[in-house]
């Protein structure tokens, strides 16, 4: 499992963190940078309810290895490269 980004959809359950007996649909707002244990990460997002409306703002201690992506977020875009003009500006 890769680290969730912002915007990620996340299923948290049991195997994420013993505090998930009953499994909740969480949507990242970002990673924290919070001290933790080795293979343990803070997040900061909503607790949605079966609608998928939010319900509660939380900050959440999980293993990555037993979170869900129910839905990743899009790819960033592309950045292309802006044209550098040379000499006397010409390309």
């Amino acid at each position: 499992m890769t680290t969730p980004r912002s915007g990620d959809l996340l299923q948290v359950t049991r195997a994420a963190s013993v505090q998930f007996v009953k499994p909740i649909m969480f949507r990242v707002i970002r990673v924290l940078d919070w001290p933790t244990y080795d293979g343990w990460l803070w997040l900061d997002g909503y607790q949605l309810d079966a609608r998928g409306d939010a319900v509660a703002r939380r900050s959440i201690f999980v293993q990555p290895a037993g979170l869900v992506i129910a839905r990743r977020t899009a790819p960033a875009p592309a950045v292309r490269p802006v044209p550098t003009r040379g000499p006397r500006g010409r390309r």
